[in-house]
């Protein structure tokens, strides 16, 4: 059921459970495609678009069209945070499902290096290209139609559910993979079972239209139009009005890096052949299954403490924690020690990351007015996630199969990206006891500790 503002918010009904289970749902549902993709790339793609003479050559391409993947989305948060900032999030997040949807199909469909030659790989970046382009709207406009639709006080936690979605859905892309890599013969996997997680991806279309229709724009944009203060231009506001918040989310994006180590390096490093480790595929799989499967259940925790105790401390701290433990996590791949980076992987994965990934979804579009919301927050978090996508790539290069201290040299260049991204969230305000008309405004005087306290029990007390 609808609620209703409190004062000095956005006035009309807010569709705070609506708005997040469509968040929710649509995130899990994009990013099963995104990361079927990534578990693809790690363990079948290098293989089967790409000449076998040379597997380090192999792993590298694969790897860096997952890389690829990032280039379109900048442009894709230029275009897609335009839309949202002056259309509405609703119908923005209607054609991310859309084109995404449609571009993991594609994907399924695609000829092998064997049947097409150069033409296989070439279809895979377009593919790829389409997937980025359509998922750099989903994380900045779905975090904004919550937040601006959730009760002051509340907005950390229910902002948290955005990225649950997320790792929900990297659990859906992984247990698709496990009874097949699991049951099926070797040969067969490689023919034509690794397609049918891309082809299910039509349940996106359907699924994620029926649901985001049902969600009605954000009272904080609705106002906004009213008004007339949608700008003609936001991305240039934005960039003239908040470029130091957003530099600062360019940095804290590089977090970015945890799930790049987790699931698309250590992929790489802990099955394919050149490395010499020897997991076996569907025994790897596991290891991040455990780890978002324990990330989904702390992510809510995160959020609502994010409400009491603020933003930065909970990122800082995650990034800080995150990026130490990926040298244990590297090391017990490096040893083959299963028990050991299932452990590890929980730990830096499931349990510390989340103190970034369960806040960021309130933290960033707070840092942003309404008017410029998307557009700010989807151009900074994806060019800070662009960076870290080249990242499986350059690992590779620094650190390749054969060479000695791997766990050190990759857990070094990690574990100093996360410091930085740690030193952005220090530098920034804190936000979560400013009002909605007044975030975004480096002046703005948060509300008193006793009032917001007062407020937030009041939301909570009315199940809001």
């Amino acid at each position: 059921m609808a609620s209703l503002a409190q004062p000095n918010e956005p006035s009309g009904s807010h569709q705070t459970r609506k708005a997040t289970a469509s968040g929710w749902i649509g995130s899990a549902l994009e990013y099963y495609d995104f990361f079927i993709y990534a578990t693809a790339a790690s363990l079948i793609f290098p293989q089967l678009f790409f000449p076998s003479s040379n597997p380090t050559t192999a792993i590298i391409a694969s790897l860096a069209t997952y890389g690829v993947g990032y280039v379109a989305r900048p442009i894709g948060a230029f275009v897609l945070g335009h839309w949202g900032d002056t259309l509405g999030r609703k119908r923005v997040l209607v054609l991310c499902m859309f084109l995404m949807g449609f571009s993991t199909i594609g994907v399924g469909l695609l000829p092998t290096y064997a049947q097409a030659g150069l033409l296989a790989p070439a279809l895979l970046v377009v593919m790829r290209l389409i997937q980025g382009f359509a998922v750099a709207g989903e994380i900045s406009g779905a975090s904004s139609m919550i937040l601006e639709h959730a009760p002051f006080g509340r907005r950390g936690f229910f902002s948290s559910f955005t990225l649950q979605g997320v790792q929900a859905g990297q659990i859906l892309a992984a247990a698709v993979f496990l009874p097949l890599a699991h049951y099926m013969p070797k040969d067969d996997f490689n023919a034509w079972g690794w397609r049918i997680p891309f082809l299910l991806s039509f349940i996106v279309i359907a699924v994620g239209y029926y649901i985001r229709r049902e969600v009605d724009e954000t009272p904080a944009f609705a106002e906004e139009a009213r008004e007339g203060h949608v700008p003609k231009a936001p991305m240039v506001q934005a960039i003239t009005e908040s470029w130091p918040d957003m530099l600062r989310v360019v940095c804290m994006a590089l977090m970015n890096v945890i799930p790049v180590v987790t699931t698309i390096f250590g992929a790489a490093y802990a099955v394919q052949p050149g490395y010499g480790i020897g997991f076996e595929k569907d025994v790897y799989l596991w290891i991040p299954v455990l780890g978002n499967v324990v990330a989904v259940l702390v992510i809510p925790f995160v959020g609502k403490l994010s409400d009491r105790i603020g933003r930065r401390p909970p990122i800082i701290v995650g990034a800080l924690a995150s990026g130490a433990l990926s040298f244990g996590y590297l090391y017990a791949i490096s040893v083959h020690n299963v028990p050991l980076a299932m452990v590890m992987s929980v730990l830096m994965w499931g349990v510390v990351y989340q103190g970034y990934n369960a806040v960021f979804p309130s933290f960033y579009p707070e840092l942003f007015p309404t008017r410029t919301r998307v557009s700010a927050m989807a151009i900074s978090q994806n060019l800070g996630t662009l960076v870290t996508a080249m990242l499986p790539a350059v690992f590779t290069a620094v650190a390749p199969p054969g060479a000695d201290n791997i766990p050190l040299t990759v857990g070094a260049i990690t574990f100093g990206i996360t410091v930085l991204a740690a030193l952005a969230a220090f530098s920034a305000r804190e936000t979560y006891r400013v009002h909605m008309h007044d975030l975004g405004n480096r002046h703005a005087v948060p509300v008193d500790r006793a009032e917001y306290e007062r407020l937030r029990l009041q939301a909570l007390a009315g199940g809001r």
